[in-house]
């Protein structure tokens, strides 16, 4: 007979399922069987694939159950599932056959119990923190050697034993002012904030611890109050706490200046340790007694130099260098002044022997002698140059007579001009009547033309 992974065979009489069938018919009876439940548990395994589906186990004290939360439901989900968080699902019942696996198929998610009041107090964490609450800037640094440290805890628990035992151990010195207060149950935040209130109101402590033991979330929650955060940033005087152990953390840890993990982690910050403090001062203590002797040392030195500085700058034989030092500067100014008189001597005669050789006299006989140089070549210079303009004069005179109208006349020529003047040049000029004016050498004669007709043909015979 063969194996079939679909359908079943008779092998002998035998019903044979496979897997997948088997997975199949499982599937269908636990869908078909079981409505949407609510089901709560703690996530653990979480897995967050690139496909956007979330898979994870919800488990209690005795079992767990895989779970898968699709991608469109966990959009729509008023809470993203982490571990360790408890959560309160509505669910279907499915059957995962390639792998046989029953899981629960998320439909709806949102916190219970303790997980949706951490979810709350992480709100107000990020409200308080956006605020600036919990700012390290604004934090002040511890005394170091408190003078009076204020104690707010509870007055009958265990971490004002630790404190009281601590504190005595490692620093007996300070004075201590227990502030009783509630630090668990309702009304325990109120109780703590008054008991800031009082010690800040009475100022007489310089450091304040806010102590509490052990407990669960819930016995912590009054350190997480809203109210207690901002008292401990309006307090004047440095807050310490100690709360809890230390995986424990609240909001008052954030808000105060400095966080210790224990009540008694608290009494070591704030006090130091008298061994601690003891050697610290014994080696202070020998620093001192080896800078001073040092220091003494140094003085010696210095003193043993100003005495003997002192025998050489003794007045006596200050006034002995000084005299010297006079004479040195006496030498030198006699030798300084023959030099400079040698020098002025020098430059005197100098001078005289310039001045003998540019005396006034024989400047002056000297420019006589130009002077008459320069009159008698200034006399041949004249001369030559009148007898230039005459012999240019005459010739202009001869070449002037010779173009002058007088000498044409002087050689019998006359010159006819009319009564206006005009110069008759031809007889076509003259009409018979006209006066005419005719220039002769010696004088003009007046005449007038009696016929100007007879006068054309004479002149053409």
């Amino acid at each position: 007979m063969t194996y079939d992974n679909q359908q079943p065979t008779l092998d002998f009489g035998r019903d044979i399922w496979s897997v997948s069938r088997l997975n199949r018919e499982l599937s269908a009876v636990l869908q078909g069987s079981f409505p949407l439940l609510w089901v709560r548990g703690e996530v653990s395994n979480l897995a967050r694939p690139a496909s956007g589906h979330l898979y994870f186990s919800l488990k209690d004290q005795a079992a767990q159950m895989r779970c898968v939360m699709f991608r469109n439901k966990r959009l729509l989900a008023a809470v993203t599932p982490a571990n360790g968080q408890q959560l309160l699902v509505r669910a279907r019942l499915g059957f995962y056959e390639p792998r046989g696996e029953c899981q629960l198929i998320i439909e709806h998610a949102e916190p219970a119990g303790e997980g949706a009041l951490r979810m709350a107090l992480e709100a107000l964490k990020r409200r308080l923190a956006a605020e600036g609450l919990f700012d390290e800037a604004g934090k002040r640094a511890l005394p170091a050697f408190p003078c009076q440290i204020g104690l707010i805890t509870s007055a009958s628990g265990a971490a004002l034993h630790d404190l009281l035992t601590v504190l005595g151990r490692r620093w007996p010195l300070t004075p201590l002012l227990i502030y009783p207060a509630q630090v668990q149950g309702e009304g325990a935040a109120a109780s703590l904030i008054a008991a800031l209130e009082r010690a800040k109101a009475r100022a007489d402590c310089d450091l304040l611890i806010l102590a509490r033991g052990g407990g669960s979330f819930e016995d912590l929650m009054a350190f997480n109050d809203e109210g207690l955060v901002r008292a401990i940033r309006a307090c004047t005087i440095p807050v310490l706490t100690g709360i809890g152990h230390e995986v424990d953390f609240s909001l008052a840890d954030l808000a105060a200046d400095r966080r210790a993990a224990t009540p008694s982690a608290a009494a070591e910050c704030a006090t130091p340790a008298q061994q601690a403090v003891r050697e610290r001062l014994l080696a202070l203590e020998r620093r001192l007694v080896a800078k001073t002797q040092a220091q003494l040392q140094h003085m010696r030195r210095r003193l043993t130099n100003s005495e003997r500085h002192l025998r050489l700058l003794h007045p006596r034989n200050r006034l002995q260098q000084q005299a010297q030092r006079l004479d040195q500067l006496e030498q030198r100014l006699r030798a300084m002044l023959e030099r400079d008189l040698e020098r002025r001597r020098q430059r005197l005669q100098r001078l005289r022997q310039r001045l003998a050789l540019a005396t006034p006299a024989r400047a002056i006989a000297g420019a006589g002698n130009r002077l008459e140089r320069l009159r008698s070549r200034l006399r041949t210079a004249g001369q030559g140059l009148i007898e230039h303009k005459r012999q240019r004069l005459q010739a202009a005179s001869a070449a002037l007579n010779a173009r002058s109208p007088l000498a044409t006349l002087g050689r019998g020529y006359a010159l006819v001009s009319g009564c206006e003047g005009q110069l008759i040049r031809s007889r076509h000029q003259i009409q018979a009547g006209d006066c005419l004016s005719i220039r002769l050498l010696d004088g003009t004669v007046t005449a007038r033309a009696e016929d100007a007709a007879r006068a054309k043909e004479s002149t053409r015979t």
